[in-house]
């Protein structure tokens, strides 16, 4: 894990990676996270764009203040693909 993230991001960043994975991962400390460790543009339809490394995703914001399932995938995927998921989850 990268030491330029504050404790609110290493937080973050454990929440998403924690098995069986909570619903209380909200979208503005994701957000938050993910400006933080790499580069995240909102585009003009309210998608963010975000790069980590040499890896980018695209994705939607919830239409609630917590991120989904699908979204917590995802993160996880691009987080260990970057080099950045937390050495022990739990």
């Amino acid at each position: 894990m990268t030491p330029d993230l504050d404790s609110h991001h290493r937080d973050t960043l454990e929440r998403i990676f924690r098995h069986p994975s909570g619903a209380n991962v909200e979208w503005r400390e994701v957000k938050s996270l993910l400006e933080a460790a790499g580069t995240a543009t909102e585009q003009h339809n309210g998608k963010l764009d975000v790069t980590l490394g040499t890896h980018s995703l695209v994705l939607q914001p919830p239409r609630t203040k917590d991120v989904d399932q699908q979204t917590i995938v995802d993160l996880r995927r691009l987080f260990t693909r970057a080099g950045l998921a937390p050495e022990d989850p739990r």
